[in-house]
C-alpha cells in the first residue's frame, strides 16, 4: 500500500529489536475483554465530501447542550463562561505556547501557571499544589501513586461513592504497577462505612465530596484514623464550583486534594479537553508529580518566575520520574485562571449559591412527581432520584421529550445492576424556571408509559 511504506521485512525487525514476535503482542496489557475481535461497521472507503455527509448526518442526531434543559452532570458541568475567557485564550502567545522550560522566554506563561496553583492552593485549603494535570481523574491516579511512594506501602482503599470512571482510571494505573486496590460497594443513600478498612497496611484512602451520588461528606474522622494508621486521605471534587460554599478538604484534613476543573472557564466539548487539579501538604511536595512554578528574583532583583524542583530530564527517565505525565493541560488551565480571576471570591460564593438553590429548586419539585423519590439529604448542586424501573429508559424518554434528565448510574457502571433505577441529575445556575418546570412534567409522563 503506498500509504504504509514498510514491507514485511520491516516490520519483523521492528518487531525483533522490542522482542516480540508479532503486533498483537505489542497490546499485551489491554485486557482481552477491551480488544475489537472484528472490524468497526464503517464502509472501507468513502471520499472526503461524502465522509463530511456521513458525518454531518451523524453529528444531526446529537441534541445540544444548550438546546434543552439540561441537567447532565457526573463530573462534566454546564455552566456560563464569560466571553472574555475565549478572548484571552485565543491569544497567540497563550494558544501556541508549550511547557515552559526556558524562564527568560516564557515569564507570562510562567507567572499564569503560578497564580494558576496559588488559587487552586486557596480553593482546596492545601499549602502547595502543581501547574495542572490531563484531568481529575489522572489526578487521582497519580495522587495514589504518589501516596504508595510516601507511604512505602501497595495498597489503597477506594470509597464505594467515588465516580466509577475515576475509580477504573486507578485500578488502570494499579493493575499495571502491581498495586493492591480495596473498591467498596456504591452506597447510594451515602452511608459509606470507610473507617472499617483502613489498617496499617493501607497506604491511602481515596473519598469524593460531594460524591458521585451528591452527597456531601465530613472527611474529619476518616483524616484522623488513616493518618494515625501512618496512611493519607486522598479527597477527591469533581464540581470544583462547590468549594465556594462547602469547606476545603484540606480544612477537614486532607493529606492530597484532586479535582476536576472543567467547571471554571472550559466548557463540556463533548469531555474534553479538562484540566486535573493536584494539591498537597508542603511536606509532601518533592513527591508531588507533574510541574511546580516558582517565584524567585532574577540577579537585579526583579520578580521572576522558573519550573523548580524537577528538570525536563526527570519525566524521560520513567524509572527515576515521580510522573510520567510529560506536559499539562496549560491552556486549559489558563481559561480557569481567568474565570476565577473574573469571578473573584465573592463571585465564587455568589455562583456557588446560585448553583446550590438551582439544585434545592429542582429537588424540591421532582420530590413531588409520583413514583419518584430523592435520595439525598445533603447535597450541593447535584443529586441521586430512584425511579420505577428502569432509569436508562426513563432517560431516552426525557430525551425524546426534549429533556435531557441525567445520567443513570447503570452507564457509569454497568455492573451494579441493582442500581439501574438510579438517575444523578445536576442544576446550575443556566437552569430557569421554565427548565424546571419541563422537567418535572416530562419525568411525570414518562413514569406513566
Amino acid at each position: 500500500m503506498r500509504y504504509l511504506p514498510l514491507t514485511e521485512e520491516d516490520r519483523a525487525e521492528m518487531l525483533a529489536c522490542v522482542g516480540v514476535g508479532r503486533i498483537d503482542d505489542l497490546f499485551a496489557d489491554v485486557p482481552p475483554d477491551k480488544l475489537r475481535r472484528e472490524l468497526p461497521n464503517l464502509p472501507r472507503r468513502k471520499s472526503e465530501i461524502e465522509v463530511e455527509r456521513v458525518l454531518g448526518d451523524m453529528a444531526a442526531r446529537n441534541v445540544a447542550a444548550g438546546s434543552v434543559p439540561f441537567f447532565i452532570g457526573c463530573g462534566a458541568y454546564r455552566h456560563h463562561l464569560p466571553a472574555t475567557v475565549d478572548h484571552l485564550i485565543q491569544r497567540s502567545e497563550f494558544l501556541t505556547s508549550y511547557t515552559p522550560y526556558q524562564p527568560e522566554i516564557a515569564q507570562g506563561t510562567l507567572q499564569y501557571l503560578f497564580e494558576f496553583q496559588t488559587q487552586v492552593a486557596m480553593l482546596t485549603g492545601m499549602e502547595v499544589a502543581n501547574a495542572s494535570m490531563y484531568d481529575g481523574s489522572t489526578a487521582a491516579a497519580e495522587a495514589v501513586l504518589m501516596a504508595h511512594r510516601i507511604t512505602k506501602r501497595r495498597k489503597a482503599v477506594l470509597a464505594g461513592n467515588l465516580h466509577p470512571h475515576y475509580r477504573d482510571t486507578i485500578a488502570t494505573v494499579s493493575r499495571l504497577a502491581d498495586d493492591e486496590i480495596v473498591e467498596l460497594p456504591p452506597q447510594p443513600s451515602g452511608a459509606e462505612d470507610v473507617l472499617a478498612t483502613i489498617d496499617r497496611e493501607v497506604s491511602c484512602v481515596v473519598v469524593q465530596t460531594p460524591d458521585v451520588f451528591g452527597h456531601l461528606h465530613d472527611l474529619g474522622a476518616i483524616a484522623e484514623k488513616a493518618q494515625a494508621a501512618g496512611a493519607l486521605l486522598i479527597a477527591v471534587v469533581t464540581e470544583i464550583v462547590s468549594l465556594g460554599l462547602v469547606v476545603p478538604p484540606g480544612d477537614m484534613g486532607a493529606d492530597i486534594v484532586v479535582a476536576e476543573g472543567q467547571s471554571l472557564g472550559n466548557p463540556l466539548t463533548f469531555g474534553g479537553p479538562y484540566v486535573g487539579l493536584f494539591a498537597t501538604r508542603q511536606k509532601y511536595v518533592r513527591q508531588m508529580p507533574g510541574r511546580l512554578a516558582g517565584e524567585t528574583v532574577d540577579m537585579e532583583g526583579r520578580r521572576a518566575f522558573v519550573l523548580t524542583l524537577s528538570a525536563r530530564e526527570q519525566h524521560i527517565r520513567r524509572e527515576k520520574a515521580t510522573s510520567n505525565i510529560c506536559t499539562n493541560s496549560g491552556l486549559c488551565a489558563l481559561a480557569f485562571t481567568i474565570h476565577l480571576t473574573l469571578l473573584g471570591e465573592a463571585g465564587l460564593r455568589r455562583l456557588a449559591r446560585i448553583n446550590h438553590a438551582s439544585a434545592v429548586a429542582l429537588a424540591d419539585r421532582l420530590a413531588k412527581v409520583p413514583g419518584l423519590s430523592v435520595l439525598n439529604g445533603t447535597f450541593f448542586n447535584e443529586f441521586t432520584i430512584r425511579v420505577p424501573g428502569d432509569a436508562g429508559r426513563v432517560v431516552e424518554q426525557l430525551a425524546r421529550k426534549g429533556v435531557l434528565g441525567g445520567v443513570p448510574f447503570s452507564r457509569l457502571d454497568p455492573r451494579r445492576r441493582e442500581l439501574g433505577d438510579l438517575i444523578i441529575v445536576a442544576a446550575t445556575e443556566l437552569n430557569t424556571e421554565q427548565d424546571r418546570t419541563a422537567y418535572a412534567a416530562a419525568l411525570k409522563e414518562a413514569l406513566a408509559c
